[in-house]
C-alpha cells in the first residue's frame, strides 16, 4: 500500500518544488536541478513523473487551475447570491495570489505560456465560462440588469482581474491587490444601478 502512495506524494512534492522555482524565476530561468533541489527529489524521480520542464510547467498550471475551480465551486455553495459568489471568487483568487505559491506560479506560467509550445487557454476560457454562468444567474435573480450582455461581462471580469493583479504585482508586489479587487467591484456595481 505504501508503494502505491509514494509516487503520488513524490509527484505532488515535485509540483510544489517546481511552483516555488517558477514563481521565483519564471519558466525561462527555471533549471530542473533547482526544481529537484527545492522538491528534495532526485532527477530520476522527476523524470519518472515528468518528461520535460514543459510538462512539469503544465502540471503546475493544471494544479493551479484545479485550485481556482474549487474556489468557484465552494463560493457557489456558500452563497445564495450568484453576484456575491462571483465577488467572493475574485477576492479569494486575490487572497490565494498572496498566500499560495501554486496560485502565483500557475498564473505566472499561464502569462508566460508563449514560450511553452502548447497554447494555454483553458484556464481563462473556463474562468470566463464560470463568470458568465454566475452573471446569468445574477441577472435571473434580479441582481444585475436584465439587458446585461453576460458574455461581455464575464470577459470584462476576467480581463479586469488579470490586469489588476498584474498592475498590483508591478506597483506594490500585490500589497494592494485586495483593495484593487474591491475597487473593481465597487466601480462595476455602480454602473449596474
Amino acid at each position: 500500500m505504501a508503494g502505491k502512495r509514494q509516487p503520488t506524494v513524490t509527484r505532488e512534492q515535485i509540483i510544489a518544488g517546481a511552483a516555488l522555482v517558477f514563481d521565483r524565476v519564471g519558466y525561462g530561468n527555471a533549471a530542473l536541478s533547482a526544481i529537484t533541489d527545492e522538491a528534495g527529489v532526485t532527477k530520476g524521480a522527476l523524470y519518472f513523473h515528468f518528461s520535460s520542464k514543459e510538462e512539469l510547467a503544465l502540471a503546475v498550471i493544471e494544479t493551479q487551475h484545479a485550485l481556482a475551480m474549487t474556489v468557484a465551486r465552494d463560493a457557489a455553495e456558500r452563497n445564495g447570491s450568484p453576484l456575491a459568489a462571483l465577488q467572493e471568487i475574485t477576492r479569494e483568487f486575490a487572497r490565494l495570489l498572496l498566500t499560495s505559491v501554486i496560485m502565483r506560479a500557475g498564473i505566472k506560467l499561464t502569462l508566460e505560456s508563449s514560450i511553452i509550445s502548447v497554447r494555454v487557454v483553458e484556464p481563462y476560457e473556463e474562468w470566463q465560462t464560470t463568470c458568465q454562468t454566475f452573471a446569468e444567474k445574477a441577472v435571473a435573480a434580479g441582481e444585475l440588469r436584465s439587458d446585461l450582455d453576460t458574455e461581455a461581462f464575464a470577459r470584462f471580469i476576467v480581463s479586469s482581474f488579470t490586469g489588476a493583479q498584474l498592475v498590483s504585482g508591478v506597483l506594490s508586489e500585490r500589497a494592494d491587490l485586495l483593495q484593487r479587487v474591491d475597487q473593481l467591484w465597487d466601480f462595476l456595481l455602480r454602473q449596474q444601478t
